[in-house]
C-alpha cells in the first residue's frame, strides 16, 4: 500500500499568521483514495529548514505533496531547493511563459519580470496545470530505480491547489497506489462529544478504520473498508452506527447542518424564519450560505434591543419587564413575532447571554433560549446552559437553532444538550413536526 506525507511550506504558517487549511484538505482526500498519511510537516521559507524537511519527508513516504513556495518573490524558494537537492535543472517552460504573459495582457497590467521565476521547472518534471493561477505545478519521480519515491509541489493558494488536486494529482495518485477498491462512509452528528460517540461505536463488528473528527460544534465518524465486498460492508456498518447513535446523526458525506436543514424544507415545501437577538443574524448567515435558500428561507429579524424586539416582533413590554429579554416566554414571543411578520411555515426566536459580560447568578453567561412557533402547532420553547467563549455559545446556539427545525421536519424529539429545566411558556409535546 501506498503512503504520503504532506508538506506546508510558508513564514505565514509557521508564525501562526495564517492557519494551514491545505494540508487538512489533502490528507482528507487522499485517505478519501486509500492512501495512508505518515505525517504532515510545516516549514519557513529558509533554504536549510526546506532542504531537512525535503530530505526527512522523502525518506518517510512514497509521495510526497507540498504547497507553497511557487511565487515569483525572493522568499518562494521550494523550486529552487527541490533543483539543488535532486540535481535537477532549472528550465524555462515556455508554454507556461506565456501563459503568464497572456494573464497579464487580459488584466490590462504590466508583468514584473520577476514572475517569469514561476516558469522555471525542474528538468523531467511533469506539469500540473493551473487554470486559476500563474503559478504551475508539478511531480517527478526522485529516489533510486530501487526505491523511486515521488513529489508533488501545488501552488500555496487553496483556491487554486484545491482544483488542481482533484483534477490532476489524485488520478495519478490512484493509479500509482493501484491498491483496489477503497470506500468509506462518514457520519456527521451533533449532540454528543467525540468521546461519547466513540463509546457508543466501540465493538462494532468488521473489519473497518474508524477515524473520529471533532469539528465543533460537531463530531464526525468515517469509517473505511477495502476489498472486493465495500459495499455490503459499509451497509452494515451503517446499520450499526445508525442503531448505536442514530438520534445524533444529521446527515452523511461532506455536508454540514444548514445544508442538511435546507434540502429538509426544500423537499417539503416549507419555509422559516428566524428571530434573533444574541446570535447576530449568524443563523440566518448560515442558512443563506446554502445556494437556493431563497426557495424556504424567508428573512430574520435581527431584535437585539428590547425595543426592536416589541415594534418588530411584537414581544409585549410586559412581558420583557416581568422575565426580562432572556427567558423562554420572549424566546417563544420572538418566535411567533417572526413567523407572524414574515409570514412562515416555522419560525425560532434566540436570545441569550453570549458573554463575557452580562451574566447574573440566575442567568449565567451561555444561557440561551428558543422558541419554536409553526402552523398547526403549540409554540415549543427551551432553555440551555451552553458553554465556551462569545463565539463558541453564538455558534452552538446557531447550531440548535437548525438542529430544531431539522427536528421540527421529522418530527423528531427537540435536543436536550446542556438542557435546563423549565416550565414552557405553552404546552408542548415531547416531539415535534409535522409527523
Amino acid at each position: 500500500m501506498i503512503d504520503a506525507a504532506i508538506i506546508s511550506t510558508g513564514d505565514e504558517l509557521v508564525t501562526g499568521r495564517t492557519t494551514d487549511t491545505n494540508a487538512t484538505f489533502i490528507a482528507d482526500r487522499l485517505m478519501q483514495i486509500g492512501v495512508d498519511v505518515v505525517g504532515v510537516m510545516t516549514v519557513g521559507d529558509r533554504p536549510d529548514r526546506l532542504r531537512w524537511v525535503w530530505t526527512e519527508a522523502c525518506k518517510l513516504a512514497h509521495v510526497v505533496i507540498a504547497t507553497g513556495g511557487l511565487g515569483p518573490t525572493a522568499d518562494d524558494l521550494t523550486t529552487e531547493t527541490i533543483g539543488v537537492l535532486f540535481g535537477r535543472e532549472l528550465v524555462i517552460d515556455e508554454e507556461v511563459g506565456e501563459r503568464i504573459r497572456e494573464l497579464f495582457r487580459l488584466f490590462n497590467r504590466p508583468m514584473p519580470e520577476n514572475n517569469l521565476k514561476q516558469a522555471l521547472i525542474p528538468e523531467g518534471a511533469v506539469i500540473v496545470p493551473n487554470t486559476l493561477g500563474t503559478a504551475p505545478g508539478y511531480r517527478m519521480q526522485v529516489g533510486t530505480p530501487d526505491d523511486p519515491r515521488h513529489i508533488v509541489v501545488l501552488p500555496g493558494v487553496p483556491r487554486e491547489m484545491k482544483p488542481m488536486l482533484t483534477e490532476t494529482v489524485l488520478p495519478w495518485i490512484a493509479g500509482l497506489a493501484g491498491t483496489g477498491r477503497v470506500g468509506h462512509r462518514t457520519f456527521q452528528t451533533f449532540g454528543i462529544s467525540e468521546s461519547g460517540l466513540d463509546a457508543a461505536l466501540a465493538g462494532i463488528p468488521g473489519e473497518g478504520r474508524w477515524q473520529y473528527r471533532a469539528n465543533f460544534p460537531e463530531v464526525s465518524v468515517r469509517v473505511t473498508v477495502r476489498g472486493d465486498d465495500i459495499d455490503a460492508r459499509l451497509e452494515a456498518f451503517g446499520r450499526e452506527v445508525y442503531a448505536r447513535a442514530g438520534q445524533h446523526i444529521y446527515g452523511e458525506g461532506d455536508t454540514n447542518m444548514e445544508a442538511v436543514v435546507g434540502g429538509l424544507l426544500r423537499e417539503r415545501g416549507l419555509t422559516v424564519a428566524f428571530g434573533e437577538s444574541c446570535t447576530g443574524g449568524l443563523v440566518a448567515h448560515r442558512l443563506t450560505n446554502v445556494s437556493g435558500s431563497s426557495s424556504y428561507f424567508r428573512g430574520g429579524i435581527n431584535a437585539y434591543a428590547n425595543g426592536i424586539k416589541e415594534r418588530l416582533l411584537g414581544v409585549p413590554a410586559a412581558l420583557l419587564e416581568k422575565h426580562g429579554a432572556v427567558s423562554q416566554e420572549v424566546a417563544g414571543a420572538m418566535a411567533e413575532g417572526a413567523r407572524r411578520a414574515i409570514e412562515t411555515d416555522i419560525a425560532v426566536g434566540i436570545t441569550g447571554i453570549a458573554g463575557p459580560d452580562g451574566g447574573t447568578e440566575e442567568k449565567p453567561v451561555g444561557l440561551v433560549c428558543f422558541g419554536m412557533a409553526a402552523k398547526d402547532a403549540p409554540t415549543v420553547t427551551r432553555q440551555y446552559q451552553l458553554w465556551g467563549n462569545r463565539e463558541w455559545v453564538k455558534l452552538l446556539a446557531s447550531q440548535i437553532a437548525l438542529d430544531w427545525v431539522r427536528r421540527y421536519v421529522l418530527g423528531l424529539p427537540l435536543l436536550e444538550i446542556g438542557r435546563q429545566g423549565a416550565a414552557p411558556k405553552k404546552p408542548q409535546q415531547e416531539s415535534v413536526g409535522p409527523g
